[in-house]
């Protein structure tokens, strides 16, 4: 019974990350629809403009969650073998810059004296951490399902598209390179970045899901 018991840890505590990663996510969504913060517009706002208004407790309680959830999931996989060093520092650096992204909120360009280094330290976290998860679900795939390449091909898949979004981020800010205009206005900013900060969340949950890989590996 204690064996048993001692093989399941793993598969629940995998669970408890995957569920943490979703209460965050919802949280972000109720966001959308319960007033005051149902007027920031998600298509041309970022999610950290929550983070701005009266419910900022309420983002900086989803994006921990987020954090948490993370940081359980990637340590479950290092402890199964299924995470290389190279995904775990990666992991490691999504994690912290999540946190970053708590602690010093983005710049209120609405005040008078919208300045100082907690907005670019905002915005520096929030490219490694949407860069780094992705590159860590892509280097841990072949390593997390070894005889599964369904679940392999699906976390590439999604690890890649989350990159596209970003991708689409990086197009505009070279466009307005060339052009002399505001990137964030060439998109819809918004959505992007919903759709990447979602695309990355599903990644991160499909490499952590327990299947039958994690049950060979813990036996």
């Amino acid at each position: 019974m204690t064996t048993v018991s001692a093989g399941r840890r793993p598969v629940l505590l995998a669970l408890a990350g995957i569920a943490a990663l979703a209460l965050g996510a919802v949280l972000v969504l109720l966001l959308q629809v319960v007033p005051p913060t149902d007027e920031i517009s998600a298509t041309r706002r970022t999610i950290s403009e929550y983070g701005l208004s009266d419910r900022k407790w309420v983002f900086d309680l989803a994006v921990v969650l987020v954090a948490a959830g993370s940081a359980v999931a990637f340590a479950v996989l290092r402890l199964q073998g299924r995470l290389p060093v190279l995904a775990a520092v990666l992991g490691a650096f999504w994690t912290a810059g999540l946190l970053v992204i708590v602690a010093f909120p983005k710049t209120d360009w609405t005040q008078a004296a919208a300045t100082g280094a907690g907005g670019t330290l905002h915005r520096v976290a929030s490219v490694v951490a949407f860069v780094c998860l992705p590159l860590a679900v892509l280097v841990s795939a072949r390593r997390a399902f070894p005889n599964s390449p369904g679940r392999r091909f699906l976390a590439r898949a999604l690890a890649v598209a989350s990159l596209a979004w970003f991708a689409v981020i990086l197009g505009a800010v070279a466009v307005a390179a060339m052009t002399d205009q505001h990137w964030w206005l060439l998109i819809p900013l918004g959505l992007v970045e919903r759709g990447m900060a979602l695309t990355e969340l599903v990644a991160l949950a499909a490499l952590a899901a327990p299947g039958s890989a994690a049950s060979a590996s813990g036996r």
